[in-house]
């Protein structure tokens, strides 16, 4: 996987907060940081992206039926003690 150079503008504050995370041992420096922070927004995106099929798929299925919750919990009890 190649490698690109950005430059970012950060705030003091946000500088001292990733500072901070340096220093506290949860990272090597400041590009590792932030790699991970699009890691964990790519990951984020990507099970939102799941919810949103889901509830897309769930409303094309049809018409809801009727649930029993007690016969449900019947059934779950016979089958599964």
């Amino acid at each position: 996987m190649g490698t690109v150079r950005k430059t970012i503008t950060v705030t003091d504050k946000q500088d001292g907060w990733i500072k901070a995370q340096i220093d506290a041992g949860h990272y090597t420096n400041d590009s590792e940081y932030i790699r991970d922070l699009i890691r964990r927004e790519q990951e984020r995106s990507a099970e939102l992206e799941a919810i949103r099929t889901a509830l897309l798929d769930g409303e094309a299925s049809g018409e809801p039926r009727p649930f029993d919750a007690e016969a449900f919990k019947r059934k779950m009890l016979t089958t599964h003690g």
